[in-house]
Formats: C-alpha cells, sequence, structure tokens
C-alpha cells in the first residue's frame, strides 16, 4: 500500500470514528432523555406501545485489588502476571 492509500484510509477512519462518537452521542442524549422521563413517574419499569423499559438498580460484588494489594501485597504479587498486548493509535 502507497503512502497515499494508507494516508486516505487514515482519514478515512477519521471520518467513520467522528461519525461512531456522534452516533453514540445522540443515543446517550436519548437514553438520559428516557431515564429523566422514568424518573419523572418515579418508576424502574415502563411498557411504552410493544416495548417494557426497565431501569433497576443492580447490586454485583466486585473484588477490590487496590485494598488487596495494600494488605497482602506479597500475596499479590505471587499471583499478578505480566501480559503482552499490542495498542494501535494514530497521531
Amino acid at each position: 500500500m502507497s503512502k497515499n492509500e494508507l494516508i486516505a484510509k487514515i482519514e478515512a477512519l477519521s471520518e467513520w470514528e467522528n461519525i461512531i462518537a456522534e452516533a453514540q452521542a445522540e443515543a446517550e442524549a436519548l437514553r438520559d432523555r428516557i431515564k429523566e422521563e422514568m424518573l419523572n413517574n418515579n418508576t424502574e419499569e415502563m411498557e411504552v406501545g410493544t416495548y417494557i423499559i426497565r431501569w433497576t438498580s443492580v447490586l454485583s460484588n466486585r473484588f477490590d485489588s487496590t485494598s488487596f494489594k495494600k494488605v497482602h501485597g506479597d500475596l499479590y504479587k505471587a499471583f499478578t502476571k505480566q501480559v503482552t498486548s499490542r495498542r494501535f493509535s494514530i497521531a
């Protein structure tokens, strides 16, 4: 692939990434408006036409690795493994 072709690909990628970001922002704004309506109606579930909208609280348990590392540093090191990955970026 020539440099000009690579430049064209990078520019096209940038355009598509901008379109995706705009679409995601629009989708998030729509979600926020729906959530606002649910807050106004003080409900976690609504039936709207053929749709059922749910916005519920969910409890989950997460492992606090930062605190574990502070209290049990040796154990943390013993069970930590280094992983190699590749990062793609264009600047």
